[in-house]
């Protein structure tokens, strides 16, 4: 059995780029937190909470838990609290075929001027 959560070859996309795709439709945003941080904090607007325990079943196009707000097709910018669990999702992410950028913490993407809903 190979391990799901190991290095990841994903590419760091700054926030700032991240904030400019998402609102241009171009990638999909991936909320790793758990939902207690999500609901103290709030997510990107627009982005899908998922927690990394989950990524594995919820990614996976071809299995019966498939969350459909992620499509292979179209890239995942992946984002946690600093950057340790997207790095994690991303791994597995590739693993299933996506392309990945981790865009490292939801701090990031705040302070890159994203736009946060609760």
């Amino acid at each position: 059995m190979f391990n799901l959560f190991g290095g990841s070859s994903a590419k760091r996309l700054t926030a700032t780029d991240a904030v400019a795709m998402a609102a241009k439709g171009e990638v999909t945003l991936l909320d790793v937190r758990e939902a207690g941080e999500v609901a103290a904090s709030g997510t990107a607007k627009g982005g899908v909470h998922i927690p990394l325990s989950m990524v594995p079943l919820k990614a996976n196009p071809q299995g019966p838990d498939h969350d459909k707000r992620l499509d292979p097709a179209k890239p995942v910018a992946v984002f946690c609290a600093v950057g340790g669990r997207a790095g994690q999702a991303a791994q597995v992410l590739e693993r299933l075929g996506y392309s990945v950028h981790n865009i490292g913490g939801f701090g990031d993407w705040v302070s890159a001027g994203g736009a946060v809903q609760r």
